[in-house]
Parts: C-alpha cells; sequence; structure tokens
C-alpha cells in the first residue's frame, strides 16, 4: 500500500467511526422542559430510550403522589411511564425491561394486577421486582424501563 491509500484507509475509518460513535452518543430527553431534579426523565442511545423511575404522582395535584394505595399508585405510575414514552416517540408496546421497587413486597400481587393491564399478553417486558426501604416522595411503588424507538 502507499502512503495516499494508507492516509484515505484511516481517514475513512475515523469517518466511518465517528458516524457510528454519534449515532450512539446519548440524547438526553427533556419532553415537559428543563428537569426541576436533577435527573432527565428519558435517554436514548442508538435504538433505546431509557426512562427515569416514575412513581405514582399527579401533576394535577401538583406533584402529589395520588391517593388510594399500592393499585391507585400502580396505575398513575405506569400511566405517567406512558407519558413519558408517548412524548419521547415510544409506547408501553416497545417497553422490553422494567424495574419495580416496593416499599412493601406484600403488595406484589396487588401492584402485578394493575401492572397487567398495561401490557399485551404473550409481549410482556422481562422484569425484576424488588423491595426498597423508601422511595421518593414515601411512595409505594417506583417503575423505571428500558423501551426501543
Amino acid at each position: 500500500m502507499t502512503r495516499r491509500t494508507l492516509l484515505l484507509s484511516a481517514a475513512a475509518l475515523a469517518l466511518v467511526t465517528g458516524c457510528r460513535a454519534s449515532a450512539n452518543a446519548p440524547v438526553y430527553l427533556t419532553p415537559f422542559g428543563a428537569p426541576t431534579r436533577p435527573f432527565s426523565p428519558a435517554v436514548r442511545v442508538g435504538s433505546l430510550i431509557y426512562l427515569s423511575g416514575q412513581i405514582g404522582t399527579d401533576a394535577a395535584a401538583n406533584g402529589a403522589v395520588v391517593p388510594g394505595g399500592i393499585e391507585a399508585e400502580t396505575r398513575q405510575t405506569l400511566e405517567n411511564i406512558r407519558t413519558v414514552l408517548t412524548a419521547v416517540g415510544s409506547s408501553m408496546d416497545k417497553v422490553v425491561k422494567c424495574t419495580i421497587m416496593l416499599a412493601d413486597m406484600k403488595e406484589w400481587d396487588r401492584m402485578n394486577a394493575v401492572y397487567r393491564e398495561f401490557f399485551t399478553p404473550g409481549r410482556l417486558p422481562a422484569r425484576s421486582a424488588l423491595g426498597a426501604n423508601g422511595l421518593a416522595l414515601n411512595a409505594r411503588v417506583e417503575i423505571e424501563c428500558i423501551a426501543t424507538v
């Protein structure tokens, strides 16, 4: 190979590698304006969207956790997830993984009953669930997700 061919090959490789790296660069999504807390609601990397944990807060109630216990909180949490996913160009049908944190693992079955309503049978996301010693705003449940675009 000539010196010119080597330089052209190196330049082409740098261009291709640079394009690939920028396509996978994190994009910090803020569909509702600047965050008020120190995290992004969602981050897109390539074709994946990583959602921050959501709890059952209601914007109409000044961000307070909804009353009604684990069922009401789970429903509001999943509605909040749906809202963020829609705002960033995804949907509940594109969720591939959820992590669920419960203040009390004894509420797992009741949380599951509501959780099932939000996903298509046979297309359930992979999932982990764990007990937590305290969640933000004294919530009963927090759920974070990974989805595709």
